[in-house]
């Protein structure tokens, strides 16, 4: 019960983060390290693999490929919370809801990463 219960908010979170691709987009171009090509096709691109795979989350016969794909994606886009960690990049186009980004708060932000992966694996196993 507690599993089912993780899936669905697993993929809500990520379907509802990769809608915001779309709404929001200059909130995760901000972050694409500059020495990545075309930021905004990489943010539909990482959008549309969140939706997707979110969505994958919930078809029992391809959960498990949802949850490597979602460590694969999380694994991915970790450079760019990095990036915005290591030059300070405020968040831009932000929700009213979220606080300003601060150094302490863009550091603290990284090993969240790592709880999404072991989120993203766990809930996906068979």
């Amino acid at each position: 019960m507690i599993r089912r219960l993780c899936r669905v908010l697993l993929a809500v979170v990520f379907v509802a983060a990769g809608v915001s691709h779309f709404v929001r987009p200059a909130f995760f171009v901000n972050i694409v390290p500059p020495f990545l090509p075309w930021p905004l096709g990489l943010v539909w691109l990482s959008g549309v693999a969140e939706i997707v795979l979110g969505l994958a989350v919930l078809v029992p016969s391809i959960r498990p490929l949802a949850g490597w794909g979602l460590v694969a994606l999380l694994i991915a886009v970790f450079p760019a919370n990095v990036y915005q960690a290591v030059a300070l990049k405020p968040f831009v186009d932000a929700p009213a809801w979220m606080p300003p980004a601060t150094p302490l708060g863009l550091w603290l932000r990284l090993p969240v990463q790592g709880v999404l992966i072991a989120w993203a694996w766990w809930a996906t196993r068979p």
